[in-house]
């Protein structure tokens, strides 16, 4: 929490003049000024009771507490309707439009919620007997079936704990995969138009990370990838469609020399929303990719967790899977649990339990309800709307690329040029406008990068609100109206904060002076 004082309804932020609140109270009819849990907390109150605990020497290792927690006192009450005026504050996705570039946030259908929430599945334990959770183990099979049909791909590790969690799976398997060849191979090419986590991954995992240049076009320059191919690489952590929203129109060629080189090719499957039941990873020499399945098959997205990152592997990696994985043995299903070093010397064990369960029901069950056909209609869906926004802005805005974009567009900020207005001031109008802001400032490879994604969840009524608004904004911009932006947000329950001195001065707890 940063420096609540700034940002408070009835505190101008410095720098800029903010109206005061006019009531009495501090609130605004339904908007309440909420403050801080810490400033509502009183000594000895409680909203329930709890018998004393006596503290022995011996508790975590005879680590006794010396003084108060100093956690706030509240009510039941006081508690409930805390939390409740917080949510009232958040955006989310069924709040409404979440244009956010490379995060896919679609809309989950409740009827994977319902399902997730079923008795002997909502209610597992990870520590249950194995013939207690044969439908959980079946599930997890069934998942994995269709995950490894969808990419073409012979194997999956279902471990994974999030998208990032799938990279390391992919990178730690390349890197087994070369050990067990004997070779000692050190770097991974990197495109710059890939996802920030993979050269962050490929570091983690003890490569040095070479990156590769974007051509105009926004894709991978093939003749410098080449001239960096070596007895010394690994492979290549390329992101397909990439962080541009278009897809690499080279990526067989990479394949083919990136293997000719004796090394390995990881893609990004972030993006999977785009290609998912039209395009076959896997036949596109591809070795590894993990799946965001809160992307891809709308689990919801967590905040730190839930999540769920499943990596399918080619043939020249299964046998570097981490280990749980299930198997269907005659009639019943169990986890492999042992590392067997003669099947390939795989990793080992990636995290403590078998993936997320919760997130696996709710992929299934969109997968099962989608079929084929919604599969391969859903990511079509996705590459029209995000080509409406393109057609749709194309002439106000500037977009970054020629062509076709696939899942999401690429605007930057040319078109505020001259104008006082900067990317950060354009999307803090877009709050008072009612929606959340798209993503700023990423990729990289452009100057002032707007990245929109419409998904395939948006209607043609809400893409065509969003569209009025934006090109509102711009024409706004363009007339010089710079103060009107600066200004920007103002009927939120929180303004504009200082965001430098708020990151270099963050004020975690509130004390009483």
């Amino acid at each position: 929490m940063s420096d609540m004082s700034q940002g408070r309804t009835n505190v101008p932020v410095a720098g800029s003049q903010q109206p005061k609140t006019v009531t009495i109270s501090g609130s605004k009819g339904l908007e309440f000024d909420e403050p801080l849990i810490f400033e509502m907390g009183e000594e000895g109150r409680t909203g329930v009771d709890i018998n004393p605990v006596e503290i022995s020497d011996s508790r975590l290792g005879g680590l006794t507490r010396k003084e108060n927690v100093g956690l706030p006192g509240l009510s039941e009450p006081q508690i409930v309707r805390h939390y409740t005026r917080l949510s009232q504050k958040n955006y989310g996705i069924d709040s409404g439009f979440y244009p956010l570039g490379s995060c896919t946030m679609k809309h989950n259908p409740r009827v994977n919620e319902k399902i997730a929430r079923m008795r002997g599945l909502g209610d597992l334990h990870p520590l249950q007997p194995q013939s207690t959770v044969q439908g959980a183990l079946e599930l997890i099979d069934t998942l994995a079936h269709w995950l490894k049909t969808l990419t073409n791909m012979p194997a999956v590790a279902m471990s994974p704990a999030a998208g990032a969690h799938g990279e390391l799976c992919g990178m730690m398997a390349i890197a087994a995969a070369i050990k067990a060849r004997g070779e000692n191979r050190t770097r991974v090419l990197v495109p710059e138009s890939a996802h920030g986590t993979n050269p962050a991954t490929a570091a983690a995992c003890g490569f040095t990370v070479d990156s590769i240049p974007a051509t105009a076009k926004g894709r991978v320059d093939i003749a410098a990838f080449k001239a960096k191919l070596g007895p010394d690489v690994a492979g290549i952590m390329l992101t397909n469609p990439n962080t541009c929203g278009l897809f690499e129109n080279d990526i067989i060629e990479i394949a083919d020399a990136i293997h000719e080189a004796g090394g390995y090719f990881y893609c990004d499957g972030a993006n999977l929303n785009a290609i998912c039941g039209r395009v076959r990873p896997g036949d596109l020499g591809i070795d590894c990719m993990h799946i965001n399945l809160h992307k891809t098959f709308s689990t919801p997205h967590g905040g730190g967790g839930p999540g769920a990152g499943p990596t399918v592997l080619s043939e020249a990696l299964a046998p570097f899977a981490p280990v749980p994985y299930v198997i269907h043995d005659g009639n019943s299903f169990k986890l492999v649990e042992d590392v067997n070093e003669a099947d390939g010397v795989p990793f080992g064990r990636l995290k403590g339990y078998h993936g997320q369960m919760g997130m696996f029901t709710r992929a299934l069950a969109f997968m099962m309800s989608h079929g084929a056909d919604g599969l391969m209609q859903a990511s079509g869906d996705a590459v029209l709307n995000a080509n409406y926004l393109r057609a749709s802005l194309g002439d106000i805005l500037s977009v970054s690329f020629d062509g076709l974009c696939m899942h999401e567009v690429l605007f930057d900020d040319r078109f505020l040029k001259d104008t006082g207005v900067s990317t950060l001031d354009f999307a803090k109008a877009m709050i008072d406008e009612g929606f959340h802001p798209m993503t700023m400032y990423f990729p990289l490879v452009v100057h002032g990068a707007l990245l929109m994604e419409p998904t395939e969840s948006e209607s043609k009524e809400t893409l065509d609100l969003y569209i009025k608004t934006v090109r509102g904004l711009a024409e706004k911009a363009k007339a010089g109206d710079a103060e009107f932006f600066h200004d920007a947000p103002r009927h939120t329950p929180r303004r504009r904060l200082d965001e430098t001195a708020a990151a270099r001065n963050p004020v975690l707890r509130w004390k009483p002076q």
